[in-house]
């Protein structure tokens, strides 16, 4: 019969997976306590969370969720990085926080339903968010718009031009 704790453990982790698009994972050995905070408090800006949970346990709940297999990776001191929105976003704090540190890494993790190696995860702080990607579908379709828009006012403007010159031409006689 399973300890009541690790049962409890367990549901607390099914729930975490259950609500989360996905999860990194971090080695975060070395951070003192105030840092911890600092990073869960910049996980939390951007809609993740970070849990520490034994891994047997979350290798239990990785398996009952029907997740990839990141068995190989959950050994050691680990923290787990559940993000509910963008998987860039938690990524970007995550490579933020370990460059400013100097203590913490990615071990690897779970996006988009796949199983990440460590630099497959660091790979998704590099990517653009999904605001900057947002902003340049909007400049690649505004650009030829606008330039459709000053060739049609072209005519126009040209002859507003020349109605000028003529006006100026009769005022100097």
């Amino acid at each position: 019969m399973p300890c009541t704790a690790n049962v409890n453990m367990l549901e607390k982790v099914a729930g975490s997976i259950e609500a989360s698009k996905g999860v990194f994972v971090i080695d975060y050995l070395g951070l003192s306590v105030k840092e911890t905070q600092e990073l869960r408090r910049a996980l939390r800006e951007v809609g993740a969370e970070m849990k520490v949970y034994k891994n047997n346990i979350v290798k239990i709940a990785l398996k009952n969720a029907g997740q990839p297999d990141i068995e190989e990776l959950l050994a050691g001191p680990c923290a787990y990085v559940f993000y509910e929105k963008d998987p860039v976003d938690a990524a970007k704090v995550i490579k933020e926080q370990s460059e400013k540190l100097k203590k913490m890494s990615f071990i690897g993790g779970i996006a988009d339903g796949k199983a990440l190696s460590a630099d497959e995860a660091k790979a998704y702080a590099d990517l653009a968010s999904r605001e900057e990607l947002m902003a340049q579908l909007v400049y690649v379709m505004a650009s030829p718009l606008s330039g459709i828009a000053q060739v049609c006012a072209g005519p126009a403007r040209g002859l507003v031009t020349a109605l000028k010159a003529v006006a100026d031409e009769k005022d100097a006689a």
